[in-house]
């Protein structure tokens, strides 16, 4: 008995004229799985008699209470069954846990004691999800010339398509900034240390990375750094003038106690000239 008298009221409420013309509906953005509340405007010298909220299909109905007693309110839609409240000074409708689902056109209409006319308000509500930290992937590559060319790419975990990506730098006292989820750029050892920052943006939130010096990529902690070529020609040139002093040197100036080396467990015909020791000795510290 009660939802059909709820039914009929909705059928003589429909009924009635609309005042105003047609207006675009106003855009409001909410958060997944958080809250939203759609406003309504009604002038302070009119009296509310009933309200209706419409979606995809009727929604609720909002009928004020009379003196001292609470606003009351019938969901229609199981789909906010449990998820909606009113407001009990403006009955602006408020909608819990948002899901995906709920993201659409929404209609009130007031219904007015005082006037033939009712009040019509229409809401765009667009759902999104509050973006997470940005994840920022780094590859280089280092060329014949000697230049570092670096690519970053920026993503975000479920962003969706309502995202956008900016790169942000600083140079010579002056902010750039780049559109897109991947930037490219180069380096050179001596070049000014740029950094980088990822901000990624949709209509309910923000978040950036941290900032990315790009030149610390280029070098390989890992790798042995390589001796200088002048280091190598003055190591080969010293070998080379040590081995011609020690050939050019004559035998006799070790002296006749020291022309032969013998050791006591070795046999009386078992030696070894000295020369031979002294030159692989100087041979085998210089080769190190």
């Amino acid at each position: 008995m009660e939802a059909f008298l709820w039914s009929l009221l909705l059928l003589l409420w429909e009924a009635k004229a609309f005042s105003g013309d047609d207006e675009d509906p106003e855009e409001v953005v909410a958060a997944l799985q958080e809250s939203i509340s759609l406003f309504l405007e009604i002038p302070s010298n009119e009296e509310v008699e009933n309200i209706a909220w419409f979606s995809q299909k009727n929604l609720a109905i909002v009928v004020p209470g009379k003196e001292g007693q609470p606003t009351s309110i019938q969901v229609m839609d199981p789909r906010y069954w449990g998820r909606v409240d009113v407001s009990e000074s403006s009955y602006s409708l408020c909608i819990n846990n948002l899901t995906w689902e709920d993201s659409g056109l929404y209609q009130a209409k007031v219904n007015l004691k005082t006037s033939q006319f009712s009040i019509a308000k229409s809401y765009d509500l667009l759902v999104y999800r509050r973006l997470s930290k940005p994840h920022v992937t780094v590859t280089f590559k280092i060329s014949e010339e000697g230049a570092c060319n670096i690519s970053l790419m920026c993503s975000v975990e479920r962003a969706g398509l309502d995202a956008t990506y900016t790169w942000l730098s600083s140079q010579d006292s002056t902010n750039t900034s780049h559109e897109g989820s991947a930037i490219s750029t180069s380096w050179r050892p001596g070049d000014r240390a740029l950094s980088y920052t990822c901000r990624v943006s949709n209509p309910i939130s923000s978040t950036s990375s941290r900032l990315i010096p790009v030149g610390s990529f280029c070098a390989d902690p890992g790798s042995p750094e390589k001796p200088p070529m002048f280091c190598l020609l003055a190591k080969g040139l010293l070998l080379l003038l040590l081995l011609i002093s020690v050939w050019r040197l004559p035998i006799g100036i070790f002296g006749q106690r020291t022309a032969l080396y013998s050791c006591s467990f070795c046999s009386p015909r078992s030696d070894v000239p000295i020369t031979s020791f002294a030159q692989s000795s100087i041979l085998g510290v210089l080769l190190r």
